[in-house]
């Protein structure tokens, strides 16, 4: 849908079009079909999951963390029937889905559900909380300078900012931009590296990632954790996807006991034991050093490379520094959120808000999903299982608009 077409107003807005945002819909379609006449999808790129493709293609990914069950579609079998013709694209041990295959089984919802049409090809820059004809709505501001009167609002945007080491806010001189980045402003395919020394920070699965695509380009790689490396299949416990651990998390009454236990069960970063495989050969073929329990404490630019000092006493020259840092949840620096929050204040615990138990914002009809909503999910929030877990709790107040406030 092209922006000159847009109403005055809509039911249902969805504020991205990534996997998060792609679950509600397909979740309400399958509940309600008659809401597809008031339900519009904002995106800047104007096509669904654009962003998650080319993270996916940044990082050189082969395939996904999450098993086959994991998906947008209401079916959970629904990934498993589509590839039965490629049945090697589902990699051990627990079939997950190749990133091609992924992507043709999302473009099969996308045509299956007729998800295309909801599109509006914006990016929403603002949502303020208005009274139309005295009832409350939202109005959007588009990046196009329209607007759009809203009843409901999903807020579907991943988010997060990325975070940054205090050393690496400190550096006094000046250096080419590219030569020190946050990993999600690496696009591996475009660069060239061959002889360069590539220094990459943090121990999680992007890490992983960026270092193997470093080394194919023929560079050498630094990686430096703050900690041991640690070797998990998934970046969560399986047991947080079911009552086993969610029984009791739903049942402590204290917000901030709740984003303690979201923290230790994330426990920062994590490789796949398939990735570790590969960065111990490369390893032994000296194309990488694995430096664990360490810290950067400086670094200078000079001379065309970089000078890294330690926390341990060592030091290292580079030309490249990469931060695979992750990024941090804070609902009070989400620019979309500015003004509801100030209309309506809520609580919060570790920069999360705290939204009933339909994942609403008590005191209007702006629903979360994503990592924004772990309060109320748990720690897979922010994962394909979450955006699951999310719908069905987001879709009966959809369907039901009478259902009443309350926390969980």
């Amino acid at each position: 849908m092209v922006a000159t077409l847009l109403p005055h107003n809509t039911d249902i807005a969805v504020i991205g079009a990534g996997p998060h945002a792609m679950t509600v819909v397909t979740h309400l379609l399958q509940k309600r079909q008659q809401l597809r006449q008031r339900l519009l999808v904002f995106d800047p790129s104007g096509t669904w999951m654009q962003q998650w493709q080319n993270q996916f293609a940044a990082f050189e990914i082969p395939h996904l963390r999450s098993p086959a069950v994991h998906h947008p579609d209401p079916n959970p079998f629904a990934l498993r029937q589509f590839a039965q013709s490629r049945s090697h694209e589902l990699y051990p041990p627990y079939d997950l889905p190749g990133t091609l295959l992924f992507q043709d089984f999302c473009q099969e919802l996308i045509r299956r559900w007729s998800l295309q049409q909801h599109i509006v090809t914006a990016k929403v820059v603002r949502i303020e909380p208005i009274k139309h004809n005295l009832r409350s709505r939202f109005r959007l501001w588009l990046d196009n300078d329209q607007s759009i009167v809203a009843r409901r609002v999903i807020l579907a945007i991943g988010g997060g900012t990325p975070q940054i080491p205090a050393w690496a806010q400190q550096i006094s001189s000046s250096y080419p931009q590219e030569k020190l980045c946050h990993s999600c402003h690496v696009d591996l395919p475009n660069l060239q590296l061959h002889g360069e020394t590539i220094l990459i920070i943090g121990g999680g699965l992007t890490s992983g990632h960026l270092a193997l695509g470093a080394i194919a380009r023929g560079a050498k790689v630094i990686l430096i954790s703050r900690r041991d490396l640690q070797e998990k299949l998934f970046d969560a416990d399986p047991g947080w996807l079911g009552p086993k651990y969610l029984k009791s998390f739903w049942a402590e009454p204290d917000w901030q006991t709740r984003a303690e236990l979201i923290q230790k069960a994330r426990n920062g970063g994590s490789m796949t034991p398939a990735i570790m495989t590969q960065l111990r050969r490369a390893q032994r073929h000296t194309n990488i050093k694995l430096i664990e329990k360490c810290q950067v404490s400086s670094a200078v630019w000079q001379s065309n490379h970089w000078q890294i000092s330690c926390d341990d006493g060592s030091k290292h020259k580079c030309d490249r520094v990469w931060l695979a840092t992750g990024t941090k949840l804070n609902v009070t620096a989400e620019p979309l959120l500015t003004e509801i929050i100030e209309q309506y204040p809520i609580p919060t615990a570790k920069g999360l808000p705290v939204l009933d138990s339909h994942l609403r914002w008590a005191g209007c009809e702006l629903f979360i999903t994503g990592g924004l909503a772990a309060l109320q999910v748990g720690p897979v929030a922010r994962n394909l299982s979450g955006a699951r877990m999310a719908s069905d709790r987001i879709v009966p107040a959809l369907r039901k608009p009478s259902l009443s406030f309350c926390y969980q």
